[in-house]
């Protein structure tokens, strides 16, 4: 019984300590850099970030800065995943792709602001992973699929916003035409020393766009990893 209750009380130090983490990233670096949408603030207060991180890396998980997950990826710092977020303003009941899952974290926080998520990633050892941990949190409305994400999933089409979190060379022209009118595509574009994020919406079947600020993502490449 003593060993129980230890265990117990261990555990919920953890979440307190975690608890605490992820109000100062909201304080500090979201906040405090500008971050204004209260349904973006109040998903990244909620989401558990450590959980959708490698185990060697829970103690950094609330720090600004990017952190790998394996297979040469990473889930954001806060602060972008917070600004792409905003960008797109999410609002519940619509249907939101991502472009390459990695962990599975901004999928929870997509999920969180009350969307409808397909996300497709071209690793099937992070989809394997991001789907286990997104479904042992509860999140429910999140399809997660293997495939080429630079041609988007156009049977599940379209959709109110799109969200690439890796870099092409060019805004997909893919993507765009699987935006319902409307709709508003979020991309970083250009090389790896000179990205921008790069926001997109779709008024009269054209695209709108405007230049975020600069950023750093891993290649958005072509075709579905064969490492298993």
């Amino acid at each position: 019984m003593l060993v129980e209750s230890s265990r117990v009380m261990s555990e919920q130090a953890q979440a307190d300590f975690f608890a605490g983490e992820r109000v100062q990233m909201v304080a500090k670096q979201l906040r405090g850099r500008g971050i204004v949408d209260e349904a973006v603030l109040a998903a990244m207060a909620i989401v558990p970030r450590h959980e959708f991180v490698p185990a060697e890396f829970r103690l950094r998980a609330y720090g600004d800065h990017p952190i790998p997950i394996g297979l040469g990826q990473t889930i954001s710092q806060p602060f972008i995943v917070a600004l792409m977020l905003e960008a797109l303003t999410i609002g519940p009941g619509q249907t939101v792709l991502e472009v390459g899952t990695g962990s599975g974290y901004q999928t929870a926080l997509l999920a969180e602001l009350g969307a409808r998520v397909y996300s497709v990633e071209r690793h099937p050892a992070l989809a394997r992973s991001a789907t286990e941990t997104l479904t042992r949190l509860g999140y429910d409305k999140v399809t997660v699929l293997v495939g080429d994400g630079s041609l988007g999933l156009p049977q599940h089409a379209p959709y109110d916003a799109i969200v690439v979190s890796a870099a092409a060379s060019e805004i997909p022209l893919a993507l765009f035409q699987q935006l319902a009118e409307g709709g508003r595509l979020l991309v970083p574009v250009g090389p790896m020393e000179a990205q921008r994020l790069e926001w997109v919406r779709k008024e009269d079947g054209k695209a709108v766009t405007r230049e975020l600020e600069g950023c750093r993502f891993v290649p958005l490449i072509e075709g579905v990893s064969d490492e298993s």
